[in-house]
C-alpha cells in the first residue's frame, strides 16, 4: 500500500519554503533537501531557490554568522568544530571566515577558559593522568584548538 505522495505547484512549494526560511535562518542545502522531500523538480527548485535569495528569505552569509554566534554561545563550540559544522552544510570559504571573525579574540579565549575550569571541576577522576585525559577528549571533541587545549589542560591538572 503505497500512499499518493502530495505534488505541490511551483507557487504553494514557495510559500511553503517562505515560511520554512522564515521560522528559521537556513542554508542552501537545507532549502534544496527540503525540496526534495516536497518531490519537487529540479527546475522548479531552482526557481524557488532563486525566489528565495531575491527576497532574502535565504542568505548563506547571514545564515554562517548566526550559526556560529548560536553555537559559539550555546554550545561553547570551537573554532575548528564550527569550521567543520559549516563545511558539513556546503558554506562557502568566504562565509565561513566572516562568521568566524564575527568572535573576538578576547571572547573566544573567554569562553575557553570558564569551559575548561568549569569542566576541570566536573571530572571527579582522581588519577590525574586520567583526568587530564578527559578534559583534554572534552576540549577537543569541542572543537577547541589543540595548542589551547593541552597548554589549559597542563595548567588545570597539576
Amino acid at each position: 500500500m503505497h500512499q499518493k505522495l502530495k505534488s505541490y505547484t511551483v507557487a504553494e512549494a514557495q510559500k511553503k519554503l517562505e515560511h520554512y526560511c522564515a521560522y528559521q535562518e537556513r542554508c542552501h542545502k537545507e532549502v534544496r533537501q527540503k525540496l526534495k522531500d516536497l518531490n519537487m523538480i529540479p527546475e522548479a527548485m531552482d526557481i524557488i531557490i532563486v525566489h528565495l535569495l531575491e527576497h532574502n528569505f535565504l542568505n548563506e552569509e547571514r545564515f554562517a554568522k548566526i550559526f556560529v554566534r548560536g553555537k559559539f554561545h550555546i554550545k561553547k563550540w570551537g573554532r575548528f568544530r564550527l569550521t567543520q559544522e559549516l563545511k558539513r552544510k556546503d558554506i562557502s570559504k568566504i562565509n565561513i571566515n566572516a562568521a568566524l571573525r564575527e568572535i573576538s579574540d578576547d571572547e573566544y579565549i573567554g569562553v575557553f577558559n570558564d569551559l575548561a575550569e568549569k569542566r576541570a571541576n566536573m571530572i571527579l577522576e582522581t588519577n590525574k593522568l586520567k583526568k587530564k585525559k578527559k578534559l583534554i577528549d572534552y576540549l577537543l571533541y569541542r572543537g577547541w584548538e589543540s595548542h589551547l587545549v593541552y597548554q589549559k589542560a597542563n595548567e588545570l591538572v597539576k
